[in-house]
C-alpha cells in the first residue's frame, strides 16, 4: 500500500470514528429523560407513601395547610442536628395548620424506626424505597426541605442545615 493510500485509509477511519463518536454524544443528549427542576413558585408534585405507622400519606392530604416537607438520611449528621428542633417546632404549629412530612430516602424501616424512637420524633415519616420521589424533587444534598403553602405551591427551598430560629421562621412562612 503506497503511503498516499495509507493517508487516505487513517483519515477515512478517523473521520468514521468522530462521527460515531459524534453521533453517540448527540442521540445521549436527545434521549435523556428530561428531569424538571423544581423551582419556587412551582406546584409541588404529589405524591403517596406509607408512613411507618401504616398510614398512606400523601401531599394532596395536606391542601389549605401548610406542609413542611423534609428529605433527610439517619447518616446525615446535619439531619440529626435539625430533628430535634423540627419535633419540637412541629409540635408547636401543627395546630396552627403547619405539618411536617419527612421523607427518609431508601433506608430500612428498621433502621429509620430506631433513628426516630432515638430521637422521639412524633411527625409523620415516610421512606421513599425505590427513590422515586428523591428524582421527583430532584434532592441531590441531604437535608433539603420544601416549605410548601396552603395552595400546594412552593415557597421555599432550603438546601442546607436549619437553625431553631430559621426552622420557627420558616413555619411561620406557610402558615395558613
Amino acid at each position: 500500500m503506497s503511503k498516499a493510500n495509507k493517508k487516505q485509509s487513517r483519515l477515512i477511519f478517523r473521520s468514521v470514528v468522530l462521527l460515531l463518536l459524534a453521533a453517540a454524544i448527540i442521540f445521549s443528549i436527545v434521549s435523556k429523560d428530561k428531569v424538571k427542576v423544581l423551582a419556587v413558585g412551582d406546584k409541588a408534585p404529589d405524591f403517596e407513601l406509607v408512613d411507618l405507622d401504616g398510614n398512606k400519606q400523601r401531599l394532596s392530604d395536606y391542601k389549605g395547610e401548610g406542609v413542611f416537607l423534609n428529605f433527610w438520611g439517619t447518616w446525615c449528621p446535619p439531619c440529626k442536628r435539625e430533628m430535634p428542633d423540627m419535633e419540637e417546632q412541629y409540635n408547636a404549629f401543627k395546630e396552627k395548620g403547619v405539618h411536617v412530612l419527612s421523607v427518609n430516602s431508601g433506608e430500612s424501616n428498621l433502621k429509620v424506626d430506631t433513628f426516630r424512637d432515638q430521637y422521639g420524633l412524633t411527625f409523620p415519616i415516610v421512606i421513599d424505597k425505590a427513590k422515586d420521589i428523591r428524582d421527583l424533587y430532584n434532592i441531590q444534598p441531604l437535608p433539603t426541605t420544601f416549605l410548601i403553602d396552603k395552595d400546594g405551591r412552593i415557597k421555599k427551598i432550603i438546601i442546607t442545615e436549619m437553625t431553631r430560629d430559621e426552622i420557627i421562621s420558616y413555619m411561620e412562612s406557610i402558615q395558613p
